[in-house]
């Protein structure tokens, strides 16, 4: 993961523009504020990954393609009628919707992706260390356990196929008989490393005293105005949605209320404020750099 503007700023400004990214992408089914959260979370993506985020985006359509056309084989609701499959309507407003909700997890797919890559484990701990001690210590632990899950699946298996063992030669029983073996290594590996830690955090004291935390990151004024305007745009794209500007339904009829330019401006700006710091910063580089 690549290093942007938006990762430097203090951990409460990352984790509030993530709140209000997820959270407006899960609630709004309108068709323009979905396409441009989809936009706005894939641009962010690739700046923070790379050719490495464009495969996974080029991944990401055939998944789409399927969520929108499964969705009608279910939700038979709808007024206009494109073709039966064994002797249920496939309509077209089912399909509208298949394809609202496969925006919307495509949408989620990417934030949770950008959110990984920005709030490191470090960031949550400062964030909710004093506010909730012991959740905040059993979360990182979980976000740590499954990268060292699969990092120690891979070594396992390595050693395996160094020793004529590998998951692709046999037939069918010996390649599920292997594959139990490094489940149940990896199941020994990780019941292992638990009493290690928690023999390691017993005798280093914790739980006996109150516990103090270093704070390596403080508030400052860029801080404090982008947190600012966050929360000054999230409240207007509530606003307008409260009062029905954002509202949409696919079935049993489509219902799109109309756009209305503020409020769809302010989630644009909001969703692009990552986006926008980074190719700021990546301008002002190439200034300063053809002035030397």
């Amino acid at each position: 993961m690549k290093r942007d503007a938006f990762s430097g700023f203090h951990p409460a400004v990352n984790f509030i523009f993530f709140l209000g990214a997820i959270g407006f992408g899960v609630v709004i089914q309108h068709p323009v504020y979905l396409a441009v959260g989809c936009v706005g979370a894939a641009a962010y993506y690739l700046l923070l990954t790379g050719r490495k985020g464009l495969r996974m985006l080029l991944g990401m359509l055939p998944l789409f393609v399927l969520l929108s056309v499964i969705n009608p084989l279910f939700n038979h609701l709808g007024e206009r009628v494109l073709f039966h499959i064994f002797g249920n309507p496939y309509t077209f407003e089912a399909l509208c919707y298949g394809m609202a909700v496969a925006a919307m997890f495509v949408c989620m797919m990417l934030w949770f992706g950008c959110y990984n890559a920005v709030m490191t484990s470090d960031k949550f701990t400062s964030l909710f260390g004093n506010l909730i001690p012991s959740l905040s210590l059993l979360l990182v632990m979980v976000f740590r356990m499954v990268p060292n899950l699969i990092r120690k699946t891979r070594q396992i298996s390595g050693a395996r196929r160094s020793v004529g063992k590998g998951a692709g030669e046999g037939g069918r029983s010996q390649k599920i008989m292997g594959g139990m073996t490094v489940l149940g290594a990896l199941t020994d590996w990780a019941l292992e490393g638990s009493i290690v830690t928690a023999d390691s955090m017993r005798s280093r004291g914790y739980g006996s005293a109150k516990r103090s935390s270093f704070m390596i990151y403080r508030m400052t004024a860029r801080d404090w105005a982008l947190l600012t305007v966050e929360i000054f745009l999230a409240a207007a794209v509530m606003a307008f949605a409260a009062g029905g500007g954002i509202s949409a339904a696919y079935t049993p009829a489509i219902e799109i209320a109309p756009l209305r330019v503020p409020g769809f401006a302010a989630y644009c700006t909001y969703l692009l404020i990552p986006t926008v710091l980074q190719v700021k910063e990546v301008l002002q580089w190439h200034i300063l750099r053809s002035g030397i």
